[in-house]
């Protein structure tokens, strides 16, 4: 018997929440029902055509009444920041919520963003849940789905040393301005605030070195942050950013879990923006699990275009970028609905919540 699809209502129709609109449409087990947006301008427009696809048929809402309205079974919040606010109001009307925004296990959030109240982000949101009889989950390519392959990967060693996710991306695909400008690209490397914006908005990634030290069954004695800058030896205009000659244009940063002073896991981001800095990184362009042991796993997570995609049109060069992110949101949907109440992590949901869909 095929299950019934599940009820989705979209938050936001920014990169990422465009490129779900056109890939939530064919997904066999989900029916879009409703988006809302945060600019007045998009309120009342066909979200298809906001994504620019055509019309399907769901116009775009401006207010979370309305999202409890349409009695959704699940919301999908895509846009760059959390909405702490909206999620509670919905959590609290028993709807799930599944996010791509800056949320893995809660740690950094609790740590670097705390809740208005005072209190810990985490707890506001569980308390939602349990109130609410609804599930909340975060998720993303990386953090996110990189390190469960790496989990994955370990499965045939038998002595763990160490284990370490790799991101050594070009990031200049990545269309958000606003995300670059909080991390700090764009400024010059001895600005002294820098250091600072790198760490807090790149925190999440430390999310994701405590994610893996549970399904390790590791207790870690601390999380340690480090990072190198390169700067643009040149000025370099990608349209919609710019780099001036000597602000950050590439940086290498560590996210270390250690016990007794000894880093076990560890998740690194190579980003850059732009070839022209110094130092500069051999960008791999892929998500690379290494895990010292015995025996010892290489492992890299290589993403291709479609064929017949056009890499020279920034527009889909950018969209591979969003379907990497956005999609393990979307297939781990009718596993978070089937979860119990609360807060979950990718390490309480079955295998099947990472598996693609095949269109027959």
């Amino acid at each position: 018997m095929t299950s019934p699809r599940i009820r989705v209502f979209q938050v936001a129709t920014g990169n990422v929440g465009s490129e779900m609109i056109k890939r939530l449409g064919p997904h066999p087990d989900l029916e879009l029902v409703g988006v809302h947006c945060y600019s007045p301008d998009k309120i009342g427009r066909d979200v298809g055509e906001l994504a620019g696809i055509g019309p399907v048929g769901v116009v775009a809402t401006g207010t979370i009444e309305e999202i409890i309205a349409a009695t959704p079974d699940v919301v999908t919040f895509h846009g760059v920041f959390p909405d702490e606010d909206l999620y509670v109001r919905v959590l609290e009307a028993g709807i799930d919520v599944v996010t791509t925004a800056d949320w893995i296990t809660g740690y950094h959030r609790d740590t670097n963003h705390p809740h208005p109240s005072g209190r810990r982000t985490s707890e506001v949101l569980q308390e939602a849940c349990e109130r609410g009889g609804s599930t909340f989950y975060g998720t993303g390519m990386n953090p996110g789905l990189n390190q469960i392959l790496a989990v994955v990967c370990s499965a045939d060693v038998a002595d763990i040393e160490n284990v370490t996710t790799i991101e050594s991306v070009d990031v200049s695909c990545h269309h958000s301005a606003d995300t670059w400008r909080e991390v700090g690209y764009g400024l010059p490397v001895d600005h002294p605030d820098l250091p600072a914006m790198l760490h807090k908005y790149t925190a999440v990634f430390a999310d994701s070195v405590y994610l893996k030290a549970d399904c390790f069954g590791l207790e870690l004695d601390e999380v340690t942050f480090s990072y190198e800058l390169g700067a643009c030896t040149k000025d370099v205009d990608l349209g919609w950013y710019q780099l001036p000659a000597g602000s950050l244009g590439g940086s290498y940063v560590k996210y270390q879990g250690l016990v007794d002073g000894v880093p076990r896991v560890e998740t690194h981001l190579e980003w850059q923006m732009t070839p022209h800095t110094d130092p500069s990184w051999e960008i791999k362009g892929c998500y690379i699990t290494q895990i010292k042991g015995d025996p010892q796993v290489y492992n890299k997570h290589m993403i291709f275009p479609a064929p017949g995609m056009d890499l020279s049109d920034p527009a889909q060069f950018a969209s591979i970028g969003m379907t990497v992110t956005g999609m393990p949101a979307l297939h781990a949907i009718r596993s978070v609905v089937a979860a119990p109440p609360g807060i979950v992590t990718s390490a309480d949901l079955p295998l099947r919540s990472f598996a693609g869909r095949f269109r027959l």
